[in-house]
């Protein structure tokens, strides 16, 4: 019997789990399906090859260099003078080249590339934050509309109630047939609003999927309360998202990638030292082996201006990366700054449409009894009814928007 109730309990947990739908549940299984987030893992990768490329400078290059020619002319001396003779020829060997000192031009062209690699790994964190902040504003945007809905619901079978009553007070003489006209057409236009809102709540629901990689089964329970949530402030919250926004990091990241191009671009004015080594057989009119062992000296004199054009173009990517990182400073500064200013505003917001909705229902139930006898026009009754339920949206609406400014600010923090 235990065994029995357990498996029943068992079953019935899994089906109250398997209809509830949380928002971390959502964000997990965006990052783990979304093309982006695999996108920028793959140029992760890619990145970690560059570096293996640039690093590769460091190393031994060896050639293998084989040649065969079916006619060749060898010009001969003979007695004072030169004879010709045409043979076939052929040779084949293996070239090393070590680079020994480059004035540090390819060591700051592998630093760059290490670079390269930390701002793939952060523009992996940051198109992560941008799609939990997606992610959560339409999760959210589900959870408005299932709210709206019950609101429209309820609206709807209010003014239901009322024509009926309508028609009975008609019926009896109490009323005429313009009222019950009247309600007629408000149950038809809050049937049209609780369409829409079904539409909306359907139009989020597929987009979450979308980017989740999965359906949504209908009728699953969402988190309402996500909608109410509260923040508080830190003591220096714009220097927290400074320190910590995925974007400035990029930018400092791309400051001193461009520094390190620029020294690498600089070293090429000075040239290289290379050690070489070859080992070659050759067969041609003799039969012989030849090595050779020694260092080189290459110094550019004159490149037609590419050394120092490349210079100068590294030089300036530095500026310019350094004034897109002030621009975007002020940028988000100016953003926190309003969107802090918002949720202050929506705080005011949330307490006036909560009396608004205390006063507007007090307002209507003595409306609603006036109304019965006959000391009140429909005209008042709908328009007390409609301030109920813009009231009602209202308040649903702002929760929203707080809700999203919080999670933008969170988005700005860089937090996942």
């Amino acid at each position: 019997m235990k065994k029995n109730i357990l498996l029943i309990s068992f079953i019935l947990t899994s089906i109250l789990s398997a209809q509830n739908l949380s928002m971390q549940e959502c964000i997990d299984k965006s990052i783990q399906n979304h093309p982006d987030i695999k996108s920028f893992e793959l140029k992760i990768k890619q990145s970690k090859k560059s570096y293996d490329s640039a690093f590769s400078d460091y190393l031994p290059q060896i050639n293998l260099q084989a040649e065969y020619n079916p006619l060749q002319t060898f010009a001969l001396p003979v007695n004072g003078s030169f004879a010709t003779k045409d043979e076939d020829s052929w040779s084949a060997g293996v070239f090393l080249k070590q680079k020994i000192w480059d004035f540090k031009k390819t060591s700051s062209k592998v630093k760059a590339s290490k670079f390269d690699e930390d701002i793939s790994k952060l523009s992996l964190k940051e198109a992560q934050a941008l799609l939990v902040y997606k992610v959560k504003s339409l999760y959210l945007q589900m959870v408005l509309q299932e709210e709206a809905v019950k609101v429209r619901q309820k609206d709807l079978e209010a003014k239901v109630a009322y024509y009926e009553q309508s028609i009975a007070l008609v019926k009896q003489g109490l009323k005429t047939k313009a009222d019950s006209s009247r309600f007629l057409a408000s149950v038809y236009e809050a049937k049209d609003n609780l369409a829409i809102a079904n539409a909306l709540y359907e139009k989020a629901k597929v987009s979450l999927s979308l980017y989740m990689g999965e359906e949504i089964e209908d009728g699953v329970e969402l988190q309402s309360s996500l909608i109410k949530q509260d923040y508080y402030f830190n003591f220096d919250i714009q220097r927290e998202v400074l320190d910590n926004n995925y974007q400035l990091k990029i930018d400092a990241k791309s400051i001193n990638k461009n520094i390190l191009l620029h020294k690498s671009a600089k070293a090429s004015h000075y040239g290289s030292i290379d050690g070489f080594a070859s080992y070659n057989h050759i067969d041609s009119l003799n039969d012989y082996d030849s090595k050779l062992v020694g260092v080189s000296l290459n110094v550019p004199i004159y490149t037609g201006g590419r050394t120092s054009a490349d210079e100068q173009k590294a030089q300036i990517s530095t500026q310019i990366s350094k004034q897109a990182q002030a621009s975007k400073k002020l940028v988000l500064k100016e953003e926190l700054s309003g969107l802090i200013i918002d949720i202050k505003r929506y705080d005011n917001t949330i307490a006036a449409k909560k009396a608004q909705i205390d006063a507007a229902n007090e307002s209507k139930d003595v409306l609603e009894a006036r109304y019965k006898e006959g000391l009140s026009t429909y005209i008042e009754v709908l328009d007390t009814i409609s301030v109920v339920l813009n009231a009602e949206l209202g308040l649903l609406q702002t929760y929203y928007s707080k809700s999203m400014s919080i999670n933008q600010i969170q988005y700005l923090e860089g937090k996942i």
